[in-house]
């Protein structure tokens, strides 16, 4: 069995308050999501952070990075992505507005695999058909 292994970094930036969203994947169930979707581009080690904010802040980001007036699910910031890297891999940032995401879970894995170098948005459906294969083989925990 391998060593490697994806540090995750989970922080909550909610203004009013740290409690933890509900369906917000924790412990194992984060790292299991975190892991096939990095997997899927054949990323097995590095860091990562996820970081779950408020509509304002993400609103800001969207404005900011995608040129989006209008708050969003999930923005993704790579760094190393899926190449070749020398050191330790930073594989980058995900950022969650639980106020509007459907899914957390989803919007995990979707945010991972866009650091990892897929896109929905240029592919021809390659990146949602296997973030849906890897959500109905990792079922939330009872």
């Amino acid at each position: 069995m391998s060593d490697e292994r994806i540090e995750i970094e989970l922080t909550l930036e909610r203004a009013g308050g740290e409690d933890v969203p509900a369906g917000l994947p924790t412990g194992e169930d984060l790292r299991r999501l975190v892991e096939t979707a990095a997997a899927a581009a054949g990323v097995h080690d590095g860091h990562l952070a996820i970081s779950i904010v408020d509509a304002g802040a993400i609103h800001l980001l969207n404005r900011e990075h995608r040129g989006k007036d209008a708050p969003t699910d999930v923005l993704s910031f790579p760094i190393d992505g899926a190449g070749p890297v020398f050191g330790p891999r930073e594989i980058g940032d995900v950022v969650i507005c639980p106020e509007h995401t459907v899914d957390l879970r989803e919007a995990v894995v979707h945010g991972v695999l866009h650091l990892v170098g897929f896109d929905h948005e240029v592919d021809d459906g390659e990146m949602l058909a296997v973030q849906a294969q890897i959500l109905s083989w990792l079922p939330a925990p009872a």
